[in-house]
């Protein structure tokens, strides 16, 4: 009976031994959630290749994890999901940066059933939506079962300097306008101690740019506002290769400088190249950034960007073309 007794209160002693581990092991979590730098809560995930190393970055607050863009296939939406379910923590709020569909394809598979917000700026929202059909038909062949049947929008759109404040920590919306989508935006996050900006594809860092959209004069404008605006950020987190300083911005500018420049050399006033062209236009932008591996957006862009300065150089041009 004593033996009996006394291993009865040998488990309760090991039960709320247990259960006071517990409370200290999650309050040190929230404390080294509230104490540590922005920088330091943001956890990035790479797609793979097929998924074209796009980023999609997790925010850690001391409430929940913020979501900054997903993910262009299936499977890396998975993978991103996963990534947060081994965080232990809820999903509060998704933030998008524009509305190309390697940045919010994963919607649905991180946030549809979560009920969280999913926020966009009104104009990058305008976009995913008039867009997304045409980006289904241009490229559901080429990913098949890897692309969404079903995809999700945002639910909650604000404007331009607009904040909203999820954990501690206040997120404000920056609208760009045309530049390497139909529309950019980014987010800067501000805890009172430190800030870092989510930039979207506003730079490439390391990365050929996808300049199909054929804004790439607006973009450049968009660089220079930018890097007005991020002075003093801690870090700048790009949708594509690894985040940095301003400097991301000013190597950004240089290759579209180089790429417009190469395109108006060959093109010679006309409106696209022939696929010879093109192919000097790949050797000439593999040369100025060997490792870049998004090599075939080089060629993808060429026509668009053609284009787009023939439309510069002629003032009609350019009336009919921002008529469209």
């Amino acid at each position: 009976m004593t033996s009996a007794l006394t291993d009865r209160k040998r488990r309760r002693t090991i039960v709320r031994a247990a259960a006071a581990l517990a409370v200290i092991f999650f309050v040190s979590i929230l404390v080294e959630s509230a104490t540590a730098s922005l920088a330091e809560r943001v956890h990035t995930y790479v797609s793979s290749e097929f998924g074209i190393f796009a980023n999609a970055y997790l925010l850690e607050t001391p409430d929940g994890v913020v979501a900054i863009d997903t993910t262009l296939t299936v499977s890396d939406a998975k993978a991103f999901r996963e990534r947060l379910a081994a965080l232990g923590r809820p999903l509060l709020a998704v933030l998008l940066t524009h509305g190309h569909p390697d940045h919010y394809n994963g919607l649905t598979q991180l946030a549809a059933e979560a009920e969280v917000p999913i926020i966009a700026t009104e104009d990058v929202d305008r976009v995913i939506r008039e867009w997304d059909a045409r980006k289904e038909e241009q490229w559901k062949s080429t990913f098949g079962d890897e692309w969404p049947t079903r995809r999700t929008f945002p639910n909650r759109t604000i404007r331009h300097g607009d904040s909203v404040s999820f954990g501690g920590v206040r997120f404000t919306a920056y609208d760009l306008g045309p530049g390497e989508s139909h529309h950019d935006a980014y987010w800067l996050a501000d805890d009172g101690t430190s800030r870092v900006a989510f930039i979207g594809d506003l730079a490439f860092n390391g990365e050929h740019a996808y300049v199909s959209d054929g804004h790439t004069g607006s973009w450049l404008k968009n660089l220079d506002s930018a890097h007005w605006a991020l002075a003093g950020v801690a870090l700048i987190y790009p949708g594509h290769g690894p985040a940095g300083g301003l400097e991301l911005l000013d190597q950004q500018r240089r290759y579209i400088e180089h790429y417009r420049e190469s395109v108006r050399t060959l093109a010679r006033g006309r409106t696209s190249l022939t696929d010879a062209e093109k192919g000097q236009l790949t050797e000439v932008m593999t040369t100025f950034l060997p490792k870049g591996r998004l090599t075939f957006l080089i060629s993808n862009g060429a026509d668009a960007v053609a284009a787009e300065l023939a439309a510069e150089a002629s003032p009609d041009r350019m009336l009919r073309r921002d008529e469209r």
